[in-house]
């Protein structure tokens, strides 16, 4: 059966790359798409920042079609919402800026990885014993072509698209469900560098 994929934002510009970079941003974006719509003053009480300073990135964001007004509300209390469940981009960029700007989110993208896999060590002993059972700590290595990673990938996908319509419809979602991250980190683990090296080589 055919799925509608959902809505995504694909970012190009150097400046709309640099700009969700910044930590704020990408929790403010995280937030909405989670439990928008959210006037700023709301997004501040859970993100921890001002609410200055989350209407400030709100705007920002708005920018570069990351949010956008909901409708209702004035001022700070109006409601903002996400324009996409998922923001891609791409990363074979040949121009420098663009390139650099790439490099600049995804190793922003991987600090929020860290910061949020952290406070999932610290806190699950929290949790009860079937969360912290199904929980998924660990890697695994393969040897793999580049067209069997990339099918693996798919594969991932394809097994994730039943769950990803809750996203979009809360009556899908089981009462005793919560939002649950699903990290996607796939790379070879023996890096070549421009002289052609690889990391075992150094």
């Amino acid at each position: 059966m055919h799925q509608t994929p959902l809505p995504s934002v694909r970012l190009t510009d150097p400046r709309a790359l640099r700009a969700y970079a910044h930590p704020t941003r990408m929790a403010l974006v995280g937030l909405l798409r989670r439990d928008g719509p959210l006037t700023a003053t709301q997004a501040a009480q859970v993100v921890g920042e001002s609410v200055a300073s989350c209407s400030f990135h709100l705007r920002q964001l708005a920018k570069y079609g990351l949010v956008e007004e909901a409708g209702g509300g004035r001022g700070r209390e109006k409601p903002w919402q996400a324009t996409a469940m998922f923001t891609s981009w791409d990363t074979g960029l040949q121009d420098p800026p663009a390139a650099a700007a790439t490099e600049a989110l995804q190793l922003a993208i991987a600090e929020r990885y860290f910061e949020l896999t952290a406070r999932w060590v610290q806190q699950q002993s929290q949790e009860s014993p079937q969360w912290r059972q199904a929980a998924q700590f660990g890697d695994s290595l393969l040897h793999l072509t580049a067209a069997e990673l990339q099918e693996l990938g798919d594969r991932v996908q394809d097994l994730m698209q039943p769950y990803l319509e809750r996203l979009g419809d809360a009556s899908k979602r089981p009462k005793d469900s919560r939002p649950v991250t699903l990290l996607h980190l796939a790379f070879p683990s023996r890096i070549t560098d421009h002289d052609g090296r690889t990391d075992a080589d150094a």
